[in-house]
């Protein structure tokens, strides 16, 4: 293993001005009593690791069940006498097909902007009459700002001043059953409110690890008791960022603000499958949201470049920012890496980036500059790992 393999590295995140003291999740003290090393993340003050270390992390929740604090992502509730007109107002914004989520269903959204960009990917779930967005920490604001800006005012809009533990892995169902039973019956993408040791909660059957796994959304004075009861099993270990990006990346999961963002467009970003064909060209509701004259456009004509995973061939790590080389001695780059370091599970360097489409087809081999030397990669398909979701 390369000497870099197992650093833990932060995922990137919008610098916070040194005077700002970072605010602190409800999980906060939690982190310190089990002796988290901590780091200021989109202006919070988050666990990077644990004693265990960043490996052990990542290969536990592949093998059994990882416990992850996502207090900082922003929970925003949407109300109306009518749940259509949430919906249909959504879709002015997100090229999903909202009118036809189901109660109790999820579905992954992005905010688009005038031009085809990506403003923030978040999770749209509808329970009963109302819908519950979770969106990007350090895009909650903007995003909050977003929909007043958008929606009408006979839509209610609140932010959930909630908790948001995640429980990711092959064993998470059996670590959240016997807190509450009903979770058994969950397949992938549900959402219900449940009581969770018998705190009122919100659990979806979702995640970011590419695993199988709930993320429970629960009143932020509950979340430390609940979070003790996970870590008393002995399934269950806690996890930092370091391990959930290494795991999100093996998924080949988007981090946003660095594998997307205003300047890519979601079919560039190989998420068309979040465009519903509702909201497609021949659909129903064919476009209406922001940019849909180009994403549509590319949806026939193909972008001009794709998201792609990338194996090195090499044991030295690739990192964001690398550019990328169509031949060893080309002079100009074609492309650049946005995602990238060791995965732990594959036992080989991993990453992500951008390439022209005519470069995208797996196999091609390709050339990143690291520290003044062309290594050569193979363009793969993602993710790098079966995903372990429970869709039955």
């Amino acid at each position: 293993m390369h000497e870099d393999a197992v650093e833990p590295v932060a995922p990137a995140a919008p610098p916070v001005p040194r005077s700002i003291e970072p605010e602190r999740t409800p999980l906060h003290a939690t982190h310190l009593a089990l002796g988290a090393r901590m780091v200021p993340f989109a202006g919070y003050a988050m666990p990077l690791q644990y004693p265990a270390g960043l490996l052990k992390e990542h290969l536990y929740t592949r093998a059994a069940a990882g416990l992850f604090d996502v207090s900082h992502m922003g929970q925003i509730a949407l109300r109306a006498d009518d749940p259509a007109e949430i919906a249909r107002a959504l879709e002015a914004l997100i090229p999903a097909d909202l009118l036809g989520l189901a109660p109790g269903r999820q579905r992954y959204g992005l905010f688009t902007d005038a031009s085809g960009g990506i403003l923030d990917d978040l999770m749209v779930a509808r329970l009963g009459d109302r819908f519950v967005l979770v969106v990007n920490a350090a895009r909650k604001a903007a995003d909050e700002a977003h929909l007043r800006a958008h929606l009408p005012a006979s839509i209610q809009i609140e932010v959930l001043p909630r908790a948001l533990i995640a429980l990711q892995g092959p064993k998470a169902e059996a670590a959240l059953a016997p807190l509450a039973p009903e979770v058994a019956a969950m397949r992938f993408m549900d959402a219900r409110e449940v009581a969770v040791g018998g705190v009122p909660a919100i659990v979806t059957r979702s995640g970011y690890t590419g695993e199988d796994g709930f993320e429970i959304s629960l009143p932020a004075d509950a979340a430390a008791g609940i979070a003790e009861a996970f870590l008393a099993s002995p399934e269950v270990l806690p996890i930092g960022l370091g391990a959930r990006d290494s795991l999100r990346l093996e998924a080949g999961m988007c981090l946003h603000g660095s594998d997307i963002g205003p300047s890519t467009s979601p079919v560039e970003a190989a998420l068309s499958w979040a465009i519903s064909p509702a909201r497609r060209g021949s659909g129903a509701r064919a476009g209406g949201f922001p940019g849909a004259a180009r994403i549509l456009s590319e949806l026939d004509a193909g972008p001009a470049r794709l998201r792609v995973g990338l194996r090195p061939e090499t044991r030295v790590p690739v990192r964001p920012g690398a550019p990328l080389f169509a031949g060893a001695d080309d002079d100009l780059p074609v492309g650049t890496v946005t995602s990238g370091g060791f995965g732990p599970s594959v036992q080989a360097p991993v990453a992500m980036g951008y390439l022209p489409r005519a470069l995208s087809d797996a196999g091609r081999q390709v050339f990143a500059e690291v520290r003044g030397q062309r290594l050569p990669l193979v363009v793969t398909r993602l993710p790098f790992v079966p995903a372990g979701f429970k869709r039955g």
